[in-house]
């Protein structure tokens, strides 16, 4: 039986990657991409609020969604036999055949955007077998997380032919043991507990990265700050008693999420959002874990359920996920290079682009054979 809830977390965390790419795409406050902001002042955009909101938690929960998917993949609650090496072959198909020959067939326009600069082609020089390339290089994008999940599942494959679920069993005994705890203990546990982990995985990060190195594109990744989220879902908020815990302070982690999102927002007002120094402060790490906890209790509490819509959108919130940013980049430069409009306009007219444009080109694009294997990493089924 699937987890709607599940569903429902992971199309709706897309959907808030869209928002984010819209407002990103505009920012001035030193974000790594985009084309840049009206004003040189970093305090004077506040939707740039919205990336402070958003940013330190949202691809950890996908991450996190991602382990407890895999979890159910491996061991079903049928007690079906799930060969390993078909599901990984199926990740495969559906995360690297994507984020490596998808950045050729598709993805290279994205990069194509990536490589003009205030209309400045940065690769003019460069020969054109050279510079297309370069685009496919360019373009991965938003393709980083499909990259790193790839990764991720190899790992997760070497990690539970070695430990054969001894891990998995020892955290449930853990869970045990503190059944006649009260409620509060077991929440600030998972609270205290679940924030550690997840800080000391940012600490993975290069505070001082030497820009002529590769030591940036690691800082982009963060693989140990999202292989955290990884493993905890699989070992731990893949079970049902968890979840069903959880629920029950839904309103409570809520209320300590929005808090702790408008605090950090508010204090760190102008600064790089994406700094390494940033991500491995100790506040950034604390609001990203209350709010990944409350959304997976409010949606485990109040969306554990599906209609038309949720049901559609789980099927295509990956692909939209994979065709949303060529959108935001073709249409977001133009507007801004080319055309008088107003900044809320451009705001306006490229989000409502990227909510109605991106459903019909992912439509599209899996009607043509090859394109959606290549781009979408599906079969004919």
């Amino acid at each position: 039986m699937r987890k709607h809830f599940l569903d429902n977390i992971r199309w709706v965390t897309v959907l808030l990657v869209l928002l984010y790419h819209v407002i990103y795409f505009y920012n001035n406050k030193g974000v790594f991409g985009g084309i840049g902001g009206w004003v040189e002042d970093p305090k004077a955009q506040p939707q740039d609020a919205i990336m402070y909101l958003l940013y330190p938690w949202f691809m950890m929960l996908l991450f996190l969604v991602a382990g407890i998917s895999s979890r159910y993949a491996l061991h079903p609650a049928s007690g079906q036999t799930i060969n390993t090496s078909q599901w990984f072959r199926k990740r495969t198909r559906q995360l690297l055949v994507p984020s490596t020959i998808g950045l050729f067939v598709f993805h290279w326009m994205v990069g194509y955007f990536n490589t003009h600069v205030a209309t400045v082609d940065v690769l003019a020089s460069v020969p054109q077998p050279v510079k297309f390339f370069l685009w496919g290089v360019s373009g991965i994008g938003p393709l980083w997380f499909i990259q790193e999940l790839w990764v991720f599942s190899l790992l997760l494959i070497i990690i539970i032919a070695i430990e054969r679920d001894r891990l998995y069993n020892a955290v449930g005994r853990l869970i045990r043991s503190t059944r006649r705890w009260p409620g509060a203990c077991r929440l600030l546990l998972t609270v205290a507990g679940g924030f550690l982990l997840i800080w000391a995985g940012a600490q993975g990060s290069i505070a001082n990265p030497d820009p002529h190195s590769a030591q940036g594109l690691w800082n982009l990744y963060r693989p140990a700050a999202y292989l955290v989220p990884f493993l905890m879902g699989y070992y731990l908020f893949s079970r049902d008693n968890v979840q069903r815990f959880l629920s029950r302070y839904a309103t409570l982690l809520l209320a300590l999420a929005v808090v702790a999102g408008v605090a950090l927002t508010c204090a760190t007002w102008g600064e790089t959002n994406t700094a390494p120094l940033y991500l491995m402060h100790w506040s950034t790490n604390l609001y990203a874990w209350v709010a990944i906890l409350a959304m997976l209790a409010a949606f485990k509490a109040w969306a554990d359920r599906t209609s038309p819509f949720a049901s559609y959108m789980t099927r295509s919130s990956y692909g939209i996920y994979i065709v949303h940013y060529l959108i935001v980049a073709a249409l977001g430069y133009m507007l801004k290079l080319y055309t008088p409009l107003p900044p809320v306009a451009d705001y306006l007219i490229l989000l409502v682009a990227v909510f109605c444009l991106s459903p019909i080109l992912y439509e599209l694009l899996r009607l043509i054979p090859v394109v959606r294997w290549a781009v979408l990493g599906r079969d004919k089924r």
